[in-house]
């Protein structure tokens, strides 16, 4: 039985396609913000580090309603790293909006996501937006996305794909880019009118599925997921189905459904709507709530498995405890496990001689997210090089290899081709838009570590490199890492303007003066392939005698700063990130040049 008074549509697009923006919009059209209240911009990208990075990382859900139809629209994340959101949010959409920025056309994270999106058999609507922008080029981005529906196996039905052209910026959507239309009702019409309804029993047994956790320090565990039969009601006795086919009775302690940008009570939800349930303690991603008497079973959500793991251990530096107020193992072990109960995509484990956390998740964004949001609870930490998760086969190791997808000026294309292929990357697609050139590489992942500084320095910034997980491919060998020795400071003291004017001669430096340094701590990169043991903090020795120079002025080149992504494709083995909620440091493991001269004979 088809509900006509609900539509689950799930929005995907790459980084800075216009996703967010689309999403104000029509939240405004259906007056969901009173007239006269303050909007902040992008208002589904609630987290700070959603903001800052200008991505989403946790899939939302907000509804809008529009003709006595309620709309979910449920937001996924962009980015590949992501995908154990990616899986859990298409079980609770009937349609996609694929939205493509009308200049680029389809990107590769784009990819990743609507190949799902297809496997789970959804209808997409395309959304050309942004057609008000110089170069905008619609009609050749409609063929682009037609091709990608080709190429990743869209049935017949997904390739008759209805189309919508936008501007959100400018809040119009339109049938066609000559049209003059200026608001968003052709888009809402749209949804409406191509979006499947939800195909349901209303009056069969209950039935639910949990796709997302979240949790309220007053309730606890709150499961959110689908209706896909029945009718849920508040206060009612359920069967809890877990994973792992144990089960158990549970009372429906309180109901909400998604209303607007937040969340309203209800006493029941039918079968097609999307809500969440407070009232079963322990409850997990892919739990079935079901009736007692006449229970209903579902596939388990399959999440696909981690490429890549990191160590996380308590902090040894000297200056520990200095800029967090939680340093200790066994604190920062119980922040990570409780990080295991709702992120599906991250596996973590303790080690076994117990000296740390294995966290193992789907690239190093995925795990560099995680170490920001503990850094901004207040933890102190240290994490090794993330290393890749290798697979035996049929007696032969496996790796993990990545699709990698890079724009860049043609002036500078013959250098991108000669750094990926210094790192076994083999080229795939080469295809030139005006003054750009379009690169398509295959590489394994232990051969993106790093890469993109490279790149970006080569190509003077002018560069954008995308890159996703594409397949677990045969073992490529040793891959040439960073060539450069560090420069490491030799005793633990603050940096001298006059030390560094010295140093800088020799290499790049990470930091400037005053900074309190330690020892065995990298302060910059050495321009040779030796490690070079430095003092940071020397002073100028003062006579009597007035110099005929007289005391130049120093003129110190700004220091290299790392992000925490770029912090870890940069180190190598023997190196690790010391991060707080104020700074992110590099080091080496072992901190005395007498302890690493010793591990080096051995």
């Amino acid at each position: 039985m088809k509900q006509s008074d609900v539509r689950n549509i799930a929005i995907i697009a790459h980084v800075d396609h216009g996703k967010t923006t689309l999403v104000d919009r029509l939240l405004q059209t259906t007056h969901v913000f009173r007239d006269n209240q303050q909007v902040a911009e992008r208002v589904l990208d609630s987290n700070d580090q959603e903001r800052e990075r200008g991505i989403t990382i946790l899939a939302k859900n907000i509804s809008i309603r529009y003709k006595g139809v309620k709309i979910n629209v449920i937001d996924t994340p962009g980015h590949a790293d992501f995908g154990g959101e990616v899986e859990r949010v298409l079980k609770m959409a009937d349609g996609v909006l694929l939205i493509v920025d009308a200049f680029d056309g389809p990107m590769p994270q784009t990819r990743f996501v609507l190949k799902k999106a297809l496997e789970h058999g959804l209808k997409p609507m395309v959304v050309i937006n942004k057609i008000d922008r110089d170069g905008a080029r619609p009609h050749e981005v409609v063929d682009a996305v037609f091709d990608l529906m080709v190429d990743l196996e869209a049935n017949d039905s997904q390739l008759d794909f209805p189309i919508v052209f936008t501007s959100a910026v400018n809040g119009f959507a339109r049938l066609q880019p000559e049209d003059d239309n200026m608001d968003m009702v052709p888009l809402l019409d749209a949804i409406l009118e191509h979006i499947p309804m939800p195909d349901v029993d209303v009056d069969g047994p209950v039935a639910m599925q949990v796709c997302t956790i979240d949790y309220s320090s007053f309730v606890g565990r709150i499961g959110i997921g689908r209706v896909f039969s029945g009718t849920i009601h508040d206060g009612e006795r359920i069967l809890v189905v877990k994973n792992d086919s144990s089960r158990y009775l549970a009372t429906v302690k309180q109901l909400f459904t998604f209303e607007g940008m937040g969340r309203a009570a209800a006493t029941e939800v039918h079968a097609g709507d999307i809500c969440a349930v407070v009232g079963v303690e322990d409850a997990e991603i892919g739990d079935m709530f079901t009736c007692r008497i006449d229970p209903v079973f579902m596939d388990p959500i399959h999440v696909e498995e981690p490429t890549m793991s990191v160590v996380f251990q308590a902090s040894t530096s000297p200056l520990v405890g200095q800029e967090g107020d939680i340093v200790g193992g066994r604190q920062i072990k119980e922040r990570l496990l409780h990080e295991a109960e709702s992120n599906v995509s991250m596996r973590i484990e303790e080690l076994e001689d117990k000296s740390g956390m294995e966290v193992a998740g789907r690239g190093v964004l995925h795990l560099s997210v995680l170490m920001e949001t503990m850094r901004r609870e207040g933890y102190e930490f240290q994490v090794g090089r993330p290393r890749v998760i290798l697979k035996k086969e049929g007696g032969k190791t496996l790796e993990p290899v990545e699709l990698s997808v890079v724009d860049v000026p043609s002036v500078y294309a013959g250098k991108v081709i000669e750094i990926f292929g210094s790192r076994g990357g083999e080229m795939l697609d080469m295809v030139q838009r005006d003054e750009h050139v379009h690169l398509e590489f295959k590489i394994a992942t232990r051969g993106i570590m790093g890469l993109r500084t490279r790149i970006l320095n080569a190509t003077r910034g002018e560069a954008t490199l995308f890159h996703h997980f594409s397949e677990y491919g045969p073992y490529r060998g040793d891959i040439g890492g960073r060539i450069n020795g560090s420069m490491i400071a030799m005793t633990t003291d603050k940096s001298a303007a006059y030390a560094l004017d010295t140093l800088q001669t020799r290499g790049k430096l990470f930091i400037g003066p005053t900074v309190l340094c330690y020892e065995g701590m990298i302060v910059g990169e050495n321009s040779k392939d030796t490690e070079m043991v430095v003092n940071v903090a020397k002073g100028k020795q003062l006579t009597n005698m007035r110099s005929s120079s007289a005391d130049k002025g120093i003129i110190l080149a700004p220091p290299i700063t790392f992000t925490l992504e770029e912090a870890l494709e940069y180190i190598e083995d023997d190196e690790l990130v010391e991060i707080t909620p104020k700074s992110i440091r590099l080091r080496k493991r072992l901190l005395t040049a007498n302890e690493r001269k010793k591990s080096g004979r051995g």
